[in-house]
């Protein structure tokens, strides 16, 4: 939930590098090799791969045996009661199915616009300083410093190994058994249907992420202690589930300076486009809250904001994806390119390195417009060997890193920028339409009932997906069309003006 997700990829991977440099620590307690308790052992051969171009992973068996069905109330009344007797107050709200996210809380009595609900104490939220059920374990990691990301994704799969022993089974339990997410799509998934989206490629950029933390955490820490990360319990099965809860569900507390949290009851709460609301630590009242920003009625859904993303996002990390036309915030990733062919290729590609750019970046459309940078790189892409000494003020306007006025404005070439960003737009719009016009006639090739649901919901989230991001493409091809029109008839204008001003002398 809310913004902890977007920081994964920025924060977690490069703090956890260190981990390759040294074999252990300075200072580090060499700790007994012996087994935390009883726990659960989740039966799977796992093997994984990680490169540049494939991502795969064989599991055997990937039952994971904690959890619920993600639409299941079996465990609810539980979690509820178990929070309560441990201090939770009383709710103006109750677990129950609903229409969006299967699960949602709903309004027991009349709520007002304005009105704090939740106050979840600091006692029933998990952070990277929570106590283990095996505290050895979380010592190791503390003193191999494992950054808060891979190190609450062991925790939740320690305390769920417990089971009944550890003091957070109640909320285990009634967490989803597979987390709506894109991670639990296999590759082939990925290819099939989200071929057009460039949320694929983010998708499985994500997924590599995940395994090579597994793989830095299994080579470094967990294979030297294995008596307190059994294999049978820590594998990549088990790190794809806590991931996939933790992107789902994890969130970043601005009062308790950004501190990423599980919230148990309040990650019950479901996503709206039409609220802004959103969970924080009161200081006040020393809980977790959220102010409603609209009034509700008994039996209504309450919403929060789980943050300004597109639809592409959400799907990424919640697995849904909202009605078309509702997100304000939806956009699509445009791919722009330099030519291969352009004569000064190399020096417009060196221009865009000095700034961090590559030869081929993605920029976000929105229904009401696009970046200024988006319009730089595009005119560095069209720029003549003539506006050389423009290069590095151009990339520098693309990376959003000038110093100066970064609305830059070329119109010698704005015809010509236009127009490219038109035919990677079009380009982008007729990948859309072959896969919508596609799948209508898909063959899901499956004898499994399950299987067939599956695969049928998968398909109805890409063309879901893909339908309104080809809505915003249609939006900027009518715009840029436009705009191309009005420059192209105000030349013409001039021309008969000038031809008109020629005709008078004569």
């Amino acid at each position: 939930m809310a913004e902890a997700s977007r920081t994964f990829h920025t924060i977690l991977l490069p703090s956890f590098s260190h981990l390759h440099k040294a074999q252990s620590p300075a200072g580090f307690t060499a700790f007994p090799r012996k087994r935390c308790g009883h726990r659960i052992v989740v039966h799977c051969s796992v093997s994984t791969t990680n490169d540049a171009s494939s991502t795969k992973t064989t599991v055997t068996q990937n039952t994971i045996p904690w959890g619920c069905e993600i639409d299941s109330l079996e465990n609810a009344s539980t979690l509820q009661k178990w929070l309560s007797d441990s201090g939770l107050p009383p709710q103006k709200m109750a677990i129950q199915k609903v229409d969006v996210g299967e699960r949602g809380l709903v309004a027991l009595k009349n709520i007002r616009k304005g009105e704090k609900l939740l106050f979840v104490p600091p006692s029933l939220v998990i952070t990277a300083d929570s106590k283990w059920s095996c505290p050895e374990a979380g010592e190791v990691l503390k003193q191999c410093s494992v950054p808060d990301w891979p190190l609450l994704a062991t925790y939740l799969i320690s305390e769920a190994s417990f089971e009944k022993s550890s003091r957070w089974s109640n909320y285990i339990s009634a967490l989803p058994r597979q987390p709506y997410s894109l991670l639990y799509w296999t590759r082939a998934e990925l290819d099939r249907y989200l071929e057009a989206s460039q949320i694929r490629e983010r998708a499985i950029e994500r997924i590599t992420n995940v395994i090579g933390t597994y793989n830095d955490l299994r080579l470094r820490i967990f294979s030297k202690y294995p008596d307190l990360f059994p294999e049978e319990v820590f594998n990549m099965e088990t790190f794809k589930w806590s991931f996939g809860i933790l992107f789902s569900r994890l969130v970043r507390l601005p009062s308790m300076d950004g501190r990423v949290a599980l919230v148990p009851w309040a990650d019950m709460l479901n996503h709206s486009c039409e609220v802004e609301t959103f969970l924080d630590y009161d200081k006040s009242s020393q809980g977790v809250v959220f102010t409603t920003d609209q009034q509700y009625q008994p039996g209504e859904q309450v919403f929060i904001s789980y943050g300004k993303k597109s639809n592409g996002e959400l799907l990424l990390s919640y697995g849904f994806v909202p009605r078309e036309g509702t997100n304000p915030s939806d956009s699509v990733e445009l791919p722009l390119s330099l030519k291969k062919s352009d004569k000064c290729y190399k020096e417009k590609l060196e221009a865009l390195r000095k700034y961090g750019l590559s030869a081929s970046e993605c920029f976000p459309i929105q229904i009401t417009g696009w970046p200024l940078e988006l319009m730089a790189y595009a005119y560095l892409v069209v720029s003549p060997p003539s506006m050389k000494g423009k290069f590095e003020e151009m990339a520098a306007a693309a990376s959003n890193k000038m110093t100066s006025k970064k609305d830059i404005k070329y119109p010698e070439i704005d015809e010509q920028a236009l127009q490219f960003i038109l035919d990677s737009c079009e380009s982008s719009i007729s990948k859309y339409s072959r896969f919508l016009q596609a799948s209508g006639s898909m063959d899901l090739d499956t004898t499994s009932p399950k299987q067939l649901n599956r695969r049928v919901f998968l398909k109805q989230l890409a063309v879901d997906l893909c339908t309104s991001e080809r809505r915003i493409l249609f939006r900027a091809q009518y715009i840029l069309r436009r705009r191309l029109r009005d420059i192209r008839s105000g030349e013409l204008r001039a021309l008969r003006l000038f031809d008109n001003f020629v005709n008078l002398f004569k």
